[in-house]
């Protein structure tokens, strides 16, 4: 059975390589044609498909973009069945010490996270309405830090997150704007242990708007209206207001604007890099063995995700600040955040994509189709200047 098994193996790569090489033969003999007959290349001829047809077998083996919407996957189980889709009976002292994990975790761990997280929260929002009764001044700023602080630290412990700091000497400072890439929304207590940070969001209703309002009172957070978010124009003003004014807290943007599964970077918006200010790149990389941090948001909501990461193990990661960096004479917003990715993927380990994050919930935008349609023609037909040389 083994010898078969290879043999079958040993077909399988062979047909695959032979694939590859056929659709490569094709492929060079499409941008041959061009420059050798470019009458004869306008002719249509088998060989023609291959390249839709090499593109089609790569983004069906290996499609770079929609699989960092998804967990990312372990070469190791960690004894979380959330992590082993195809989880077997495989031996009795494998399930004695997964049944063991799960009483630890479910038994002690989360029920110890959660009264710390609910501790933390609970202590935001009263001693930050209590600050914010204080008159401004150096005294509130200073009592404003220090909650900030020891209330994210609490919340920090409530998912038993174990965090290393590399670089501190290039923290944000004052009067800057801060970009990270994003994996999950502890993403912004996971930095603000260390620091705290002007936060930018969406104002909501609910628990979250008791604690936005109460963050408010305390320290200038930007928060906007559901009106004002797509008001590109007044986004940009309330936050190059704020940046200007020295004594305010450097802000907290995730340019992504979705989670990504940890493993690359993807497009950033170029909203933030056209205010003009300081960029302090941050890369945030996890340690998915003691437990996953990425958030699904389209598989599981805010609760379930935050019981998943309390009944995890562990709570692992690094987080490297990069030098400070500044717009480039010549250098437009989006090469700007082109280059501030690059940096972040570079330090973090991450994958740079150009793809734009948004394909998580929406399709591709017909510009990208007809770049594609266009450069297939040039490969066919040539551009005008080949037609008219020829």
């Amino acid at each position: 059975l083994l010898d078969l098994d290879t043999q079958a193996l040993s077909l399988h790569t062979t047909w695959n390589s032979f694939l590859l090489s056929l659709t490569d033969w094709a492929t060079l003999r499409i941008e041959r044609g061009v420059n050798k007959d470019l009458d004869s290349a306008s002719e249509f001829e088998m060989s023609d498909i291959f390249y839709f047809a090499r593109r089609g077998v790569e983004s069906i083996m290996d499609d770079e973009v929609t699989k960092r919407f998804s967990a990312e996957e372990l070469e190791s189980w960690n004894l979380l069945t959330r992590s082993n889709n195809n989880f077997t009976y495989i031996s009795l002292r494998l399930t004695v010490l997964w049944g063991l994990g799960l009483l630890i975790r479910y038994g002690f761990l989360l029920p110890l996270r959660v009264t710390l997280a609910f501790t933390g929260v609970g202590l935001l929002v009263f001693l930050t309405s209590v600050i914010g009764l204080l008159p401004n001044g150096r005294m509130k700023n200073f009592l404003s830090e220090k909650v900030h602080l020891m209330c994210y630290r609490i919340c920090v412990r409530a998912l038993t997150a174990i965090i290393t700091y590399h670089d501190s000497e290039n923290k944000p400072k004052n009067g800057g704007i801060c970009v990270a890439n994003h994996t999950s929304p502890i993403d912004v207590i996971i930095l603000a242990s260390d620091g705290c940070y002007a936060m930018v969001g969406q104002i909501h209703g609910g628990l979250m708007g008791v604690i936005q309002r109460s963050m408010v009172k305390a320290c200038p957070h930007v928060w906007f209206e559901r009106s004002e978010v797509k008001d590109r124009h007044l986004v940009a003003k309330r936050l190059s207001d704020h940046v200007q004014d020295k004594s305010k807290l450097p802000i907290l943007i995730f340019p992504e604007g979705t989670c990504i599964n940890n493993t690359s970077v993807m497009m950033f918006k170029k909203g933030s890099f056209e205010i003009g200010a300081t960029v302090y790149p941050v890369a945030i990389k996890y340690d998915p063995r003691f437990g996953d941090a990425f958030w699904n948001s389209s598989k599981f909501g805010m609760v379930s995700y935050l019981l998943r990461m309390m009944s995890s193990w562990a709570i692992v990661c690094s987080v490297w600040y990069l030098p400070p960096m500044s717009r480039e004479e010549g250098e437009d917003a989006v090469q700007f955040a082109n280059r501030v990715k690059a940096a972040i993927a570079r330090q973090g380990g991450l994958v740079d994509l150009l793809w734009d994050g948004g394909l998580k919930r929406e399709k591709v935008k017909d510009t990208f189709k007809e770049e594609q349609q266009k450069l297939y023609s040039k490969m066919l037909v040539g551009t005008q200047e080949d037609r008219s040389r020829s």
